[in-house]
């Protein structure tokens, strides 16, 4: 391994001792100068870590994949990892430095959506790409960004629909707790707009935001408990904080004694990590939506799935061979999708790759079809909806008949 020093980092804007103290440091393997490079924007530190940190090895092992096969272009690909250590600041700094100083030929990276705000000026500035692996708010459409996971019209309105509808629980009213920042706050606008539009009244619904990292959730499980205790219809919970939040709310929700059947939590950013340690007997039924799910059926999820048991194994990766996430699969997808492009164009140049990107299509592990047109850098994807059960994972509740079109822009918010 080689390791870049930190200086590097703060040449590219930060100063200070501070930022000698934050700043990360690049690692990379030993390669021969025929290769092309990728840069990875995921933390191994910091309240993301136990779900990002995950993204930077699946990245290697689709490299290595790929590497496997030849290379791409006839060059093998170098992937270099760093760890912005959850400071939204820094994955800008990191992503400037691999643009211009090491000269990826693409970033994957990003969880929040604040994160990707940071980044986007970086990529726009130097005409870089970023494979951005969530689902998220869209309202957003950068030629910079390939957005590789679902907007709001794919994901969270198919939902909420099955939450509200007969073969949900008919939810009526709506409890939204998110992490203060613009993915929980973008959504819950969309969301009110869509109730209004469907005639629910501003009564039904209400909304409150904690800080990144938050952990005692008491007070607010104590609030839904008495918002749900009102007239008006079944009330559910729509979750929208992140990172460690989240098992410490579930945690919360179950200490209380609050179980699906009585409030349903729809947790729009929970994964099967964050059920890892958790007495998932007392959360069955609580649901997420998603791209992919370990669960889903098919050969290529089940090659998926051994294929990162046995990359763990012979790597030492400091995460479960059992667990895999819809992120993983995404950046799975996108080296995968960037590969394809760049040897389409035969080129690593972002403006030929980009016009590669055009009737792309690629199987992934969930059993749906990935597609790109020259629309825009959206990625068509299948729709899972799941359920906890109590092997800290999720059944399939119900998932699209096909990929359907994204729809970048909402027109509820």
């Amino acid at each position: 391994m080689t390791h870049l020093t930190r200086r590097g980092v703060l040449g590219t804007g930060i100063s200070g001792t501070a930022a000698l103290l934050a700043a990360p440091a690049l690692i990379r393997p030993a390669f021969a100068a025929d290769t092309v490079k990728l840069g990875c924007l995921f933390s191994s530190s910091g309240t993301m870590a136990n779900l990002e940190g995950r993204l930077n090895h699946v990245v290697r092992m689709a490299a290595d994949a790929i590497n496997g096969r030849g290379g791409v272009n006839g060059r093998q690909i170098e992937v270099l990892t760093s760890d912005p250590a959850s400071d939204w600041p820094l994955y800008a700094q990191v992503g400037r430095q691999m643009l211009q100083q090491e000269k990826v030929a693409a970033l994957f990276g990003c969880w929040t959506s604040v994160s990707r705000k940071s980044v986007l000026p970086v990529v726009e500035q130097n005409d870089g790409l970023l494979f951005y692996p969530l689902h998220f708010e869209g309202d957003e459409n950068s030629k910079n960004v390939v957005y590789v996971n679902s907007p709001p019209a794919s994901s969270v309105l198919p939902a909420v629909d099955y939450l509200m509808g007969p073969d949900g629980v008919g939810a009526k009213r709506f409890f939204m707790i998110g992490s203060d920042y613009v993915w929980p706050r973008t959504i819950n606008k969309q969301l009110k707009g869509y109730w209004t539009s469907k005639g629910i009244p501003e009564s039904a619904w209400r909304e409150e935001y904690v800080p990144f990292g938050f952990s005692n959730f008491q007070t607010l499980v104590n609030q839904v408990r008495s918002f749900a205790s009102q007239p008006g219809g079944q009330a559910i919970v729509v979750l929208t904080v992140v990172g460690s939040s989240i098992p410490d709310f579930l945690r919360e929700f179950a200490n209380q004694g609050i179980s699906a059947t009585d409030v349903p939590i729809l947790g729009l950013d929970m994964v099967e990590a964050d059920l890892e340690g958790l007495d998932t007997g007392k959360l069955v039924g609580h649901l997420n939506c998603w791209a992919y799910l370990q669960a889903a059926k098919g050969e290529r999820n089940q090659k998926f799935l051994a294929d990162w048991a046995a990359y763990v194994k012979a790597k030492n990766v400091p995460f479960s061979a059992d667990t895999v996430i819809d992120p993983m699969v995404s950046a799975y997808d996108s080296v995968n999708l960037w590969a394809l492009a760049a040897a389409k164009a035969g080129s690593f140049a972002v403006p030929e790759v980009r016009k590669a990107f055009a009737g792309l299509s690629f199987d992934d592990p969930s059993g749906y079809t990935l597609t790109m047109t020259g629309e825009n850098n959206y990625v068509s994807r299948g729709v899972f909806i799941g359920s906890v059960n109590e092997k800290r994972g999720f059944d399939v509740l119900w998932q699209s008949p096909d990929a359907p079109k994204p729809v970048p822009f909402s027109p509820y918010g």
